[in-house]
């Protein structure tokens, strides 16, 4: 990982109620509030000093999207450490109820199904990674997550044309608006989960909902708690998935929920 030779300040980044020192540089503070959203857990308003702990800062790279990778590998492992995974799925709540997990890797429509269930009087927990509690007796608890709500331009447009989705833009955009963007109410039990692959309308009825079978879930859920070290970083070599070292990968999959 190449962390270039600008200067750098310790700062905090805070995530859902813990915090990672990193030592980073005055272009990467600066971009905070446009990083902030990818980041699970954290808020965009403006990072704090954090000379005093120098002795444990992580140092990232200059560049925002590549520090923003860093950043997020680092917080997977210091959440793992506390009993909590941070998974690759989509979290909508609906009020008196608990909260649904939409798993799947890219493309499978985990936004849409979202989307489609907000406009069923759904609201947003986590828009892409979700930081999941993992309870001694096996239940869990939806803590945080990204705000970022990410979709792809084409099948927005397709299937919700009532956003006025621009047509010109990057294939993956930020759908968050002030009512939509997510925003946990607290600590959300988890009631199902769901392994989303979508090829048609998501607000149709009609859809088929099948019983997976356990290795197939537990495989789903491995993949998607490991996604925040599975980037691949623009400058440098540096594979991220070392930093989790094999008692954390072995503490990793006694999370997996059965």
């Amino acid at each position: 990982m190449r962390t270039g030779t600008m200067s750098r300040r310790m700062v905090v980044v805070p995530s859902a109620g813990r915090t990672l020192a990193v030592a980073a540089c005055d272009d990467v503070i600066v971009a905070w509030p446009h990083i902030a959203p990818h980041v699970p857990g954290a808020s965009a308003e403006l990072l704090q000093p954090g000379e005093h702990l120098a002795a444990r800062a992580v140092a990232v790279p200059d560049a925002p999207p590549d520090a923003r990778r860093v950043i997020n590998a680092h917080l997977h492992v210091l959440h793992l450490a506390d009993g909590t995974l941070c998974v690759h799925a989509v979290a909508m709540h609906r009020p008196g109820h608990g909260a649904v997990l939409l798993l799947g890797g890219h493309g499978a429509g985990k936004t849409l199904a979202g989307l489609a269930l907000a406009e069923r009087g759904w609201q947003w927990l986590a828009g892409d990674v979700t930081l999941l509690d993992v309870a001694a007796d096996g239940g869990s608890f939806v803590r945080g997550g990204t705000t970022a709500i990410l979709g792809r331009r084409g099948a927005v447009r397709r299937w919700f044309p009532d956003l006025d989705l621009p047509e010109a833009g990057p294939v993956v955009v930020d759908l968050r608006r002030s009512d939509t963007s997510a925003a946990g109410p607290g600590r959300v039990p988890v009631v199902a989960a769901v392994l989303v692959c979508l090829d048609a309308d998501p607000s149709a009825a009609g859809g088929v909902l099948e019983r997976v079978d356990r290795h197939t879930a537990a495989t789903a859920w491995l993949r998607g708690s490991g996604h925040l070290l599975d980037r691949l970083l623009d400058a440098g070599e540096q594979p991220l998935r070392l930093l989790e070292d094999e008692h954390a990968q072995r503490r990793r999959i006694r999370y997996v929920p059965p």
